[in-house]
């Protein structure tokens, strides 16, 4: 099947480039978002618009979702306008937000009983790897489809890996933002223990990044604190919601409760702010 014309949901920070990515690799892009001010510098270089989430599954062949959580994902499927009240069949709708499995289920269910699939592939990487086309992906569905728009993903991302049924992309990414939550929270604890023993936070970094433990989240993460830059690559909020998921998937290890705890308490003051300002809300404490 050539898979040509693509419908994109959701432009905040990641959806932009990714969508860019895909307009630049010839595909042809429509684009449905709520603020229609951010459909414009895709607009400029050549996408089209949809009046509503409806208009655009009957337009593509292929449509991406990439928005905030499981309630705007029911929104975007069963609202007035949503894509289900198409009626249309035999399209592809992959959700590469990070939501539960079990919304994805749900979704796809819905979407079998139009005959109609889904898949959910959530991406690993922020902003810069969505810019340069390098995040990782993992999905969730039938492999049939899957293969389908393989494809499509690579122009997205560096690696994407099918692991497993519907459901199981969601699964795998609550897993590795649960991983980031502890390299946050450790990396914040371990600069603020060396410091306080008068140990220079820029010494220790250097030591790290020439270790067994050196990698380009501590590179990054760790030049953030030492600028005192905490503008959000990645939201302090949206870490506290996917460990908020991952609890509620079974994720009761001793790690897992206090780095859930943690960002529970400081997103309320620090919510808006990169994840690494995990590191000023332990400052305080320790």
């Amino acid at each position: 099947m050539n898979l040509k014309n693509i419908g994109w949901i959701g432009l905040g920070k990641m959806g932009i480039p990714m969508a860019k990515n895909l307009l630049n690799a010839g595909y042809s892009v429509t684009v449905y978002n709520r603020s229609k001010e951010k459909e414009a510098a895709l607009q400029s270089i050549g996408a089209n618009t949809a009046e509503s989430q409806a208009q655009l599954l009957q337009q593509a062949e292929v449509i991406f979702l990439m928005i905030s959580d499981d309630q705007a994902t029911r929104d975007i499927f069963t609202g007035e306008q949503g894509l289900l009240s198409a009626q249309a069949t035999g399209k592809i709708i992959i959700n590469m937000s990070t939501v539960s499995p079990g919304v994805s289920k749900e979704m796809a269910n819905l979407c079998q009983e139009q005959q109609n699939y889904y898949l959910d592939a959530p991406v690993s990487g922020s902003v810069k790897q969505a810019e340069e086309g390098q995040l990782v992906i993992m999905v969730g569905g039938e492999e049939a489809i899957f293969n389908q728009v393989k494809p499509i993903l690579e122009k997205l991302g560096k690696l994407t890996l099918r692991v497993g049924d519907t459901g199981a992309g969601n699964t795998a990414k609550l897993a590795i933002n649960t991983l980031l939550g502890f390299y946050a929270q450790g990396l914040a604890e371990a600069i603020i223990f060396a410091q306080q023993r008068g140990i220079q936070p820029q010494n220790l970094l250097t030591l790290i990044g020439n270790s067994a433990l050196g990698n380009i989240f501590t590179k990054l993460k760790g030049e953030a604190i030492l600028a005192n830059n905490f503008q959000p690559a990645f939201a302090l909020k949206h870490i506290a919601k996917d460990l908020r998921l991952a609890k509620q998937e079974g994720s009761h290890t001793p790690l897992a409760e206090v780095v859930q705890a943690t960002f529970q308490q400081a997103e309320s003051a620090l919510g808006e702010e990169d994840i690494i300002a995990i590191f000023k809300h332990i400052s305080p404490v320790i």
